[in-house]
């Protein structure tokens, strides 16, 4: 289409007299204003509109080829939307007159017009073409932008039925407007309230009743075609004509139901332990709050559980994250299996889980439950091919003696958990006040203790072994020592056991390694004889993979002779992941460092399986060393560990010796080595120095004193 003036005027008119005069009175509104184009047929017409456009058509209405609406209606077809001014004679002007607005806007008659009629009808016809186009273009905008936009769209006359429905409203409900327009609006939006299924109040009633915009009723669910349900929300607002009454009203709502159930999923997440799904503290104090509530009204009794895993640590740092979670996973199962559906089962984080118990009849009634949970934790369970065992220690408070608050009664079953733990683990501790005061020196050692290895506050000290027949010292044990400068000695068992639960066995187990292979070099190179540097080994170091690489870089930078070191492990060690044990013994013996079982006897070896690791001695327990000559059965079991120890091809060493009546003894049981106080307590690295020195009167003593014992009890 070619570029036209703002106001382009085509005539269809044979006659040249007519024409110039039209010609003269459009120009003179000014040059630029109207473009006059002039043509002398209908068909000259069509071709050019074909090309060009025009804002409006001067037509008369008596043509040589064609008359009346014969005229109009070819020219309307070149032409839809363009306004046609009919120009007819005196005797024609009742039949335009009666000609149809959508197909002549205006009509002059010949002779009878002036400049004036002329550029008023002409400007009229253009400005309602102007109208209409911005009308069209307006509601074909607003069509298109609901045509488009992501919320569904439903609009309505003034009675509420149906009158529009955009794509989105229909995909969303099911219905096409076909199918409903002219409908009430029910018919294409059902719905229904989600928390009681029963029909929801219709929104466009109170925009109706109270002439403004209202809000779809919240937790409202959408009734599609096809049945399905879909949560909805939004608002309905009534449309107003140019005289402010209601004309019809619009209804605008969007799909949120996964909205809603990403929020549901982030709610739950909030309250909920994403790895066991249990309710986490947060919730757990909420439910607490609302049982303590209850519990006030009724008179009735709380229980509150603390429980830890004893040695998940362990199990998680050697065996991986993943098996770690696993076995989380099914202790939180466990756990679920022993309560009844009132109570509930958190898990605070890490290895530690909270039981609240609910409606409790009498203590005793706390004491099952916990024995209950204790054999459910205990069995074993087979994790990624591991045949794992793990136990538990829990810590219970009773409201309202322990605490009126959930804070209280979670904080108090919490320190009575650490005297379970602390009075020997797979076992279960009421609450007593006097635990408070243990619980503050625990918490006060824990934070000193973290400083006390920059603060040079740590030492080893050494306890010789003495070997039974010939008296000479063949090796000392490693023993960490704490002197703190308010305190005094802190006893090794008080401030392990807080080492253990806190995390930092592992530091100072690598710093306790370390000292003790710098001292054993350091001794060699004093001129001291090489001996055994035996060196205990937590349950939380062993079994683990990076223990081997830690000790490894330690014997490179000391130096030290990996056949002069002993590493003790108890007996617990052996129990959780006995194949990896196994493994990690094998390559300890390959590189030539010894492996002894520490206090055997008191733990649950399996004997059998004893003799398939590679083992190099056996300590006996000093507690069974202690009794041999007050409790009899002590003697059996001493002699029974020492045969058998001896059948397996192992050394075998006794704890805490303290009197020659119990050294005689064990040299009649033929038992290899023996320490304690009889030969000598544990010494700092130059008092060990200087008994080296007097070892040969030492050894003459100690030979002297076992013989005269061993007479005695001939």
């Amino acid at each position: 289409m070619s570029k036209r003036a703002a106001n382009a005027v085509l005539l269809i008119e044979n006659d040249p007299g007519l024409t110039g005069t039209l010609r003269e009175m459009l120009n003179q509104q000014g040059p630029g204003v109207f473009e006059f184009t002039q043509v002398s047929s209908l068909a000259e017409a069509e071709r050019h509109l074909v090309v060009h456009s025009a804002d409006v058509i001067l037509l008369d209405y008596s043509l040589t080829y064609a008359s009346g609406l014969d005229a109009v209606t070819r020219t309307r077809t070149a032409a839809p939307q363009v306004p046609i001014i009919l120009l007819c004679g005196k005797e024609e002007e009742h039949v335009a007159s009666e000609t149809p607005r959508e197909d002549v806007q205006d009509y002059l008659v010949k002779g009878q017009f002036n400049l004036k009629d002329l550029q008023r009808t002409v400007r009229n016809a253009v400005a309602r073409k102007a109208l209409q186009e911005s009308q069209f273009t307006d509601m074909d905008r607003a069509r298109v932008t609901l045509n488009a936009i992501g919320d569904a769209v439903i609009c309505t006359d003034e009675k509420g039925n149906i009158s529009y429905l955009n794509p989105v409203a229909e995909a969303m409900t099911g219905w096409s407007l076909r199918d409903v327009d002219g409908s009430p609006l029910d018919k294409a939006f059902h719905i229904i309230d989600a928390n009681t299924g029963l029909a929801a109040a219709n929104p466009m009633e109170k925009a109706i009743g109270e002439d403004r915009p209202a809000k779809i009723p919240e937790d409202c669910i959408l009734i599609r075609k096809d049945g399905k349900q879909v949560y909805i929300e939004d608002s309905v607002a009534p449309i107003h004509d140019s005289n402010g009454k209601a004309a019809g009203y619009v209804l605008v709502f969007r799909d949120v139901t996964a909205a809603r159930k990403l929020t549901e999923q982030l709610e739950h997440l909030a309250q909920h332990d994403a790895l066991t799904g249990l309710p986490n503290r947060l919730l757990l104090s909420d439910r607490l709050g609302q049982v303590i509530a209850r519990a006030e009204r009724d008179k009735s009794l709380i229980a509150v559980f603390f429980l830890d895993l004893d040695g998940f640590k362990h199990v998680n740092d050697s065996l991986g994250h993943r098996i770690g979670d696993e076995l989380l996973q099914s202790v939180a199962k466990s756990l679920l299996d022993c309560v009844r559906l009132p109570d509930t089962v958190s898990r605070l984080g890490g290895d530690e889980f909270v039981m609240l118990l609910s409606d409790v009849q009498q203590m005793e009634s706390s004491a099952i439950a916990a024995r209950r949970v204790l054999s459910a934790v205990g069995k074993a369970r087979l994790i990624a091919g591991h045949d794992l065992r793990i136990t538990a220690s829990i810590g219970i408070s009773v409201f309202p003696d322990d605490g009126l608050d959930a804070e209280m009664l979670i904080q108090n079953a919490d320190t009575a958990m650490y005297q379970a733990k602390e009075n020997g683990k797979q076992t279960f501790r009421f609450f007593k006040p006097e635990m408070n005061a243990i619980a503050v020196k625990r918490q006060a050692i824990e934070e000193e203790l973290r400083g006390a290895l920059e603060r040079n506050e740590l030492m080893l000290h050494y306890q010789p072994k003495i070997n039974i027949k010939s008296g000479e010292i063949t090796g000392v044990e490693a023993l960490l020592r704490w002197t703190h400068p308010t305190r005094g000695e802190v006893a090794p068992a008080e401030f392990i056991p807080v080492a253990e639960s806190c995390g930092l066995m592992p530091a100072l187990g690598a710093w306790v390694m370390y000292e003790a292979c710098r001292q054993s070099m350091a001794w060699v190179g004093a001129g001291l004889p090489g001996i055994t540097m035996a060196v205990n080994v937590s349950i939380l170091q062993l079994p683990n993979e990076s223990f081997l690489k830690q000790l490894k870089t330690i014997l490179g930078k000391t130096g030290m002779d990996p056949k002069l070191l002993e590493i003790e492990v108890t007996e617990s060690v052996l129990m959780p992941q006995p194949e990896l044990t196994a493994r990690m013994f094998h390559a300890l013996r390959d590189w030539g460092v010894h492996v002894a079982i520490d206090d055997f006897g008191t733990g649950y070896s399996c004997l059998s399986y004893l003799g398939k690791l590679p083992l190099d001695a056996l300590k006996i327990d000093q507690s069974f060393v202690r009794q041999i000559t007050s409790v009899p059965d002590s003697k059996a079991i001493v002699g029974a560990i020492i045969s058998m120890a001896r059948s397996l091809g192992l050394q075998v060493i006794a704890e805490g010796v303290e009197t020659a009546e119990e050294l005689a003894f064990l040299k009649k049981q033929r038992c290899d080595d023996a320490q304690g106080y009889l030969f000598s307590k544990a010494l700092p690295a130059d008092g060990l120095a200087r008994l080296f020195e007097n070892r040969d009167g030492l050894t003459n003593r100690w030979i002297q004193r076992s013989r005269m014992v061993a007479g005695q009890m001939a």
